[in-house]
């Protein structure tokens, strides 16, 4: 039980706590909620950057930002703008990022299994790393390379790692789907059979064990395992991959972006990664986590004899984390940021399905009910990203703060965005 308010440390960095407002980039929440509607996804612009400059400073130059915790044109221009790449996964997140203006040289691809024309359009562009992940992955590239371009490649290896984290995002462990298993010598023959395929440059190793980590003990077993195939391959570059967490509830504490780098690069030179060699990450969630708040209207109180209900205009179309992960969050009256919080409610959205739930225990101000303002802090990694279209609910707009100023960068989508995909068997829209 909380009955104290929101903890400042929850929210993004230029936060400002009034008596019936809540500013965030010197912009009032308020108002953004009367002036775009709710749901609606709020980033403060200079927590972004922060956390963005602080990834690029802690690790060598070739760090990349995960776009898959969120990816939109203003995200993508903005992490570049503070020295980062951008690794994309598909096809979808790579056109998007070109289309964004992001250099091909600034782009690391990803993905378990990328299709052939994900494979060639990487190939065509000249992205700046190509991240092997399987054999099939191999023999595509070999029937493509004829030694009259060039492909600079990471091998992804398993190291056998089980990071302490939800089953779900657990990606280190000897049976994932990702990567080269390190025991078993297939990513030493990766990397050996890469070399053999002409353009094909082998740059380094990467590594990934999972996410919402928040100690340096799992970077540093998989190092102690995998810096032994760096030396003796040769390889000029090690990607820890990323993983930082954050912390999302009150008493719960995270590492710090700085603190994260530097712990990393500690653990590497004790297993003997030698200075020559970059030392990169792919913070995502770490970077826009916190920068991003969502504002809700509360529709309904409902009273059953073992909790209260509040029911939003959002729900699990906008934040299925609670749905997959069980993840935790905070909730907080925007119009009552300083009030005591006694009330305990369960925040439902308005989705036809009982585990709609986006706090399952949520404390707010006694006098919190329809028609309030409430907002959930740290939504800035895998609410957008993640967001679906279930029951026909179009997806939020996303506003960026900054300097007193907010700009929408992702309009809300309509009616007829959503029936946009419909056709006759002419080949027509068929819903006008």
């Amino acid at each position: 039980m909380s009955s104290r308010p929101i903890p400042r440390s929850l929210l993004p960095d230029t936060t400002t706590f009034l008596e019936d407002d809540v500013e965030v980039g010197g912009v009032s929440l308020v108002h953004l909620a009367e002036r775009f509607g709710t749901p609606l996804f709020v980033y403060d612009e200079a927590t972004l950057r922060q956390r963005a400059r602080a990834a690029a400073t802690a690790f060598s130059p070739g760090v990349a930002f995960a776009s898959k915790s969120f990816l939109c044109g203003a995200i993508a221009r903005l992490v570049v703008e503070e020295g980062l790449c951008v690794d994309v996964a598909t096809g979808g997140e790579m056109d998007l990022v070109l289309r964004a203006g992001v250099e091909p040289s600034r782009i690391v691809v990803h993905g378990n299994n990328k299709l052939p024309d994900e494979i060639d359009q990487a190939l065509a562009v000249g992205v700046h790393r190509f991240v092997v992940d399987n054999e099939n992955e191999i023999d595509r590239l070999r029937e493509r390379m004829d030694g009259t371009r060039s492909l600079d490649c990471l091998v992804r290896v398993t190291p056998g790692v089980e990071a302490h984290t939800h089953e779900f995002i657990k990606t280190g462990q000897e049976d994932s789907k990702f990567g080269f298993s390190l025991a078993s010598g297939r990513a030493r023959a990766a990397v050996e059979t890469l070399r053999e395929i002409p353009g094909v440059r082998v740059r380094g190793l990467h590594f990934h064990i999972g996410s919402q980590i928040f100690d340096v003990a799992g970077y540093d077993e998989a190092l102690a395992r995998v810096v032994e195939l760096v030396v003796s391959t040769g390889v000029e570059e090690l990607c820890v991959g990323g993983g930082l967490g954050v912390a999302y509830v009150e008493g719960e504490s995270a590492m710090t972006i700085e603190e994260w780098g530097a712990g990393v690069r500690a653990a590497a030179a004790r297993h003997g990664l030698p200075e020559s060699v970059r030392l990169t990450a792919e913070p995502g969630r770490a970077i826009v986590a916190q920068a991003g708040v969502t504002l809700y209207r509360v529709g309904v109180v409902k009273d059953v004899p073992q909790r209260r209900y509040l029911a939003v205009d959002g729900g699990m179309s906008d934040n299925p984390r609670p749905v997959l992960y069980g993840s935790g969050y905070e909730a907080f009256d925007v119009t009552q940021p300083l009030a005591e919080r006694p009330q305990a409610v369960r925040i439902v959205g308005r989705h036809c399905e009982s585990g709609d739930v986006l706090v399952d225990e949520a404390w707010l101000p006694q006098s919190t009910g329809v028609g309030s303002l409430i907002a959930t802090p740290v939504t800035g990694a895998y609410g957008y990203s993640m967001a679906s279209n279930y029951n026909r609910v179009g997806r939020p707009a996303v506003v960026f703060v900054a300097n007193g100023n907010a700009r929408l960068v992702l309009r809300r989508e309509s009616a007829d965005d959503l029936v946009r995909l419909e056709v006759d068997s002419g080949g027509n829209s068929s819903l006008g």
